[in-house]
């Protein structure tokens, strides 16, 4: 269902001096009325989190916008355009040249602004011509048709999250997160034991934990039938744990202390372990228990000075 609206932009945009942050009626009606009064713009469609039913609303949602336009050059020959969405704290161009971002991407087809507003209101938008459009409209289903002048949008299904859905791990996929977990953590003993703490914990949070939360996917996933997504870098995590794994989640983070690292590093360890036996358990899978217990030792015996080099 299309919406439609009959409010002026001027008035709009002159309400947005304080810090009180616009409701998400007057930022939809905003957004229509900025499509509805400029040509160039053919249709609007919105993806994310606003189109997930699945996902309680707060105030820091973003609007994923998507304007499909006749054309592009003009939208970037001339940014200021942007700021009739409302007073812009910062803006992020993750296309553009001028940072050393986008060099391969092609400006004639789409571009994209990120946008955060001094009300707190946050728009990602993507300007996009009609070809792009009508590949990445239905790409994702978790989309909803604002406006078409020109009817041009294929009708879709009401939006939902199935393309997000965790897919079932493949016994090579299964396999390589746990060899990549605990080979990966010998680089992580190696740093504390030279007390290299900045490689340590970014081998640690860059490389190890992903392939817990990675685990963790598959372990909410193959409990919910794999019909659910658990979001951008486990943000609902909360959502589908027990407050005790969660807790225990929570305690694989650390701070710069390294007795606060160790303790987070074999939290992390104890958890990868329980729920990496579970999904063994329910694909049938080989979990590499050897793997555990020679890497336990290794970290065992750094902590405990076996092999330890202070400088």
């Amino acid at each position: 269902m299309l919406i439609s609206l009959n409010l002026n932009i001027n008035k709009i945009v002159s309400l947005i001096g304080g810090k009180k942050l616009r409701d998400e009626q007057v930022m939809m009606k905003l957004i229509l009325n900025i499509a509805n009064s400029d040509e160039r713009i053919r249709a609007v469609y919105m993806n994310g989190s606003k189109v997930n039913y699945n996902v309680k609303k707060d105030v820091f949602q973003d609007y994923d916008i998507v304007f499909v336009v006749s054309e592009t050059k003009s939208f970037l020959d001339d940014k200021n355009w942007i700021n009739l969405f409302g007073e812009i704290a910062i803006v992020q161009e993750p296309d553009s040249r001028d940072f050393g971002w986008g060099s391969n991407h092609d400006c004639n087809y789409s571009y994209t602004w990120l946008m955060l507003f001094k009300d707190g209101n946050r728009i990602d938008l993507r300007i996009e011509v009609k070809d792009v459009a009508l590949e990445r409209y239905l790409s994702d289903t978790l989309t909803q048709k604002l406006l078409d002048k020109d009817d041009f949008l294929p009708e879709i299904s009401p939006s939902n999250d199935m393309t997000h859905w965790i897919k079932p791990p493949t016994k090579e996929m299964y396999f390589g997160c746990c060899n990549e977990f605990w080979w990966c953590l010998n680089n992580v003993g190696k740093g504390i034991g030279r007390n290299q703490i900045p490689y340590a914990m970014r081998m640690y949070t860059e490389v190890v934990h992903p392939q817990l939360d990675k685990m963790l996917e598959w372990y909410i996933a193959m409990n919910n039938n794999f019909t659910i997504s658990t979001g951008m870098w486990g943000k609902y995590f909360s959502k589908y744990l027990s407050l005790e794994f969660y807790d225990m989640y929570l305690n694989t983070y650390s701070d710069c202390d390294l007795n606060n690292f160790w303790d987070a590093i074999f939290t992390c360890c104890e958890f990868f372990s329980i729920i990496a036996k579970q999904v063994s358990e329910k694909f049938d899978y080989i979990y590499n228990i050897k793997d555990e217990e020679n890497i336990m030792q290794y970290l065992n015996n750094i902590k405990d000075n076996l092999y330890y080099i202070m400088s």
